[in-house]
């Protein structure tokens, strides 16, 4: 399948692996209670008054029901050192939760303990872009510590400087 310019797809993705983005996980619970989540790196502010972010998710995530009835989530920014948990959330896998530590918010959500930040939100809206959804999120609360974030680059996890844990693949 190609995008619609005509481009293949690995070129597009190759060629999009050349930006390096901030690394999040983004956790919500269903109707049931049950908890999903998935890891990002499509993710950015997108005004301050109101305080609103957004972030993608493909359709063929297993996540996808969840967030696509949920009312809030939790958006979580990953430190340096959190690359098995991002590669763990990036996968289909029954139970992402089941390893690592992660704190209990007032919407129900999860936030990932040791993240540089935890944004607690709620879902506004939902917008089709074609095989993702983008979800606009309020900022309800949050928690912001120091320390060198995850970068996702080429395909891979990485830190910021030479020294900084280096996670191939996802």
């Amino acid at each position: 399948m190609s995008v619609s310019t005509g481009l293949a797809p690995a070129e597009f993705r190759a060629a999009m692996g050349r930006f390096a983005s901030g690394v999040v996980v983004v956790t919500t619970r269903d109707a049931t209670g049950t908890p999903h989540g998935f890891t990002a790196s499509s993710f950015c502010s997108v005004s301050l008054e109101p305080p609103l972010v957004l972030v993608c998710l493909a359709e063929t995530a297993n996540s996808y029901a969840a967030f696509s009835s949920a009312d809030g989530c939790a958006i979580s920014i990953l430190a340096e050192d959190q690359g098995d948990l991002a590669r763990r959330f990036a996968k289909k896998s029954d139970d992402k939760f089941a390893e690592g530590a992660f704190v209990p918010l007032p919407n129900g959500s999860l936030g990932v303990e040791g993240a540089l930040g935890v944004l607690e939100c709620d879902i506004r809206q939902r917008h089709r872009a074609g095989d993702h959804v983008i979800l606009v999120a309020e900022v309800t609360s949050l928690r912001a510590d120091a320390g060198d974030p995850m970068i996702y680059f080429g395909g891979g996890f990485h830190g910021l400087g030479p020294a900084g844990p280096q996670t191939r693949g996802v």
